[in-house]
């Protein structure tokens, strides 16, 4: 039974779509059966994939859009297919999110290192809480340096919040590789982002080890 990990954020543009395809193409390009849904109005996974089909360097993964009453059978069914599920969620649609969460070993909420990111992710880990599953942060586009980027980390650690070590940065390699269909670890596998992935990618792991010692 796969491993599902949901990526989850109520504020636009926090990186939810790069995050769920950097873990998804990482994972597989390492061997790993992975599945990716993409459970987003938007589409943004869907459009992307499509930008995948025929390229050389992309790994082999799984991919559905399911939407509506659709999306618990295809969770079943994939579950059942792969060794790691990723889901990329809506923002503002509680009721989406909440079937995706409840399905979760793991959530994952991406944000920025900003007052805004910070402030609206307090309501995705008051949704995770109430369906009783684990939550992490997981900084995103995050500078090399900064006074605001130093300020952000202190409050998440000074309020006690789970906070994934590795970050991805803020680099134009995710941009880059996104638009072309691809992950950092296929498209650049030796650049810095795709370091930045892999450890990501580490981390997510050791916390999927975590659940199965402990039990969910």
């Amino acid at each position: 039974m796969a491993f599902v990990v949901t990526v989850a954020q109520r504020k636009g543009g926090a990186g939810k779509s790069t995050l769920a395809a950097t873990l998804a193409t990482t994972l597989a390009r390492e061997g790993a059966r992975v599945a990716l849904l993409d459970t987003d109005p938007q589409q943004s996974l869907a459009r992307w994939h499509q930008e995948r089909q025929g390229r050389a360097e992309a790994a082999p993964l799984a991919f559905e859009a399911p939407s509506g009453w659709r999306v618990p059978a295809t969770l079943d069914r994939m579950k059942a297919e792969s060794e790691v599920l990723i889901l990329d969620t809506p923002p503002h649609a509680d009721t989406d999110a909440r079937i995706a969460m409840r399905a979760a070993d793991l959530v994952l909420v991406p944000l920025q290192p900003s007052p805004a990111d910070l402030w609206a992710m307090q309501g995705t880990l008051d949704l995770a809480a109430a369906e009783g599953r684990r939550a992490l942060l997981v900084l995103n586009r995050v500078p090399s340096s900064g006074r605001l980027r130093d300020e952000v980390i202190a409050q998440i650690r000074a309020r006690g919040l789970p906070l994934l070590e590795p970050a991805l940065g803020n680099r134009t390699a995710f941009a880059s590789a996104f638009a072309q269909g691809l992950g950092v670890a296929e498209a650049a596998p030796r650049g810095t982002a795709a370091t930045e992935a892999r450890a990501v990618t580490r981390a997510v792991l050791r916390a999927a080890q975590e659940r199965d010692g402990k039990g969910r």
